[in-house]
């Protein structure tokens, strides 16, 4: 027992003195979702703001072959990219600090099955719903996610086993997946009208939107209305501009 407190103690030591530094654009979910697990492992870190829109050195030479935020610099290691890679790499390197990833293989597996559903479907749904201009898209996009939200549903009441969060007791790995779009989601419903979540078809997930916002550790990472707005206008400004259709005179 003690030998096993002096190693839970040095691990707690070894998060405090990681020379970490993340590299990401305020607005990101998967930002987010790295900022989440560095909150729940405690561990200290310094962010550097990239702006996507005109992408820094530091990113076209970290990350070259995807350009993409987040990257997680640690100490002298490699630059690390892609959300789900970094959150495994930190529930590896500090095991003893609120584990993340579950400890039961067959959960692991289907836990990361559905992160990357979420983040190969789901999410890339909700971006082209937010950016598409075409009314009939939208509307299919619509029901997608819906449908979506539904697997969900089912996955977190077999995953939770009746506990507060997908992870049981805990925040867990898909708690953080899914977790850091709560600020999009909550954008959806106040700009489209559009419940992602919602309390009639998802009740338990909607319960769990609910445990999720009480959480210190959720309210510290997921950025303001106003951030989700600026992202928004971004990711806008990106689109072609809209053909002319006037009549010439």
């Amino acid at each position: 027992m003690h030998q096993l407190l002096n190693h839970y103690l040095i691990q707690i030591s070894m998060a405090k003195k990681c020379e970490m530094k993340l590299l990401g654009s305020v607005g990101s979910p998967f930002v987010t979702r790295v900022k989440f697990a560095l909150k729940l492992k405690s561990i200290d870190y310094e962010y550097v703001q990239e702006d996507l829109a005109n992408k820094s050195e530091l990113l076209l030479t970290s990350n070259p072959g995807l350009q993409k935020v987040p990257v997680l610099f640690h100490a002298n290691e490699q630059p690390m990219s892609e959300s789900l890679i970094i959150i495994e790499y930190l529930d590896e390197i500090l095991p003893a600090v609120h584990p993340i990833l579950p400890s039961n293989p067959s959960d692991r597996a289907q836990s990361r099955f559905l992160a990357y559903y979420i983040d190969t479907l789901y999410c890339p749904w909700m971006k082209e719903f937010m950016l598409t201009r075409e009314s009939e898209r939208k509307e299919e996009l619509k029901r997608l996610i819906i449908e979506g939200s539904m697997m969900l549903e089912e996955a977190f009441v077999k995953l939770s086993k009746g506990k507060a969060f997908f992870g049981g007791n805990e925040i867990g790995f898909l708690d953080v997946v899914v977790g850091c779009f709560l600020g999009w989601i909550k954008f959806f419903g106040i700009i489209f009208g559009f419940n992602v979540i919602d309390e009639t078809r998802n009740p338990r997930l909607a319960q769990w939107g609910k445990s999720m916002w009480s959480h210190e550790a959720t309210r510290s990472v997921i950025p303001s209305d106003e951030i989700h707005m600026n992202f928004f206008k971004m990711l806008l400004g990106f689109l072609p501009p809209m053909p002319d259709m006037s009549i010439p005179a």
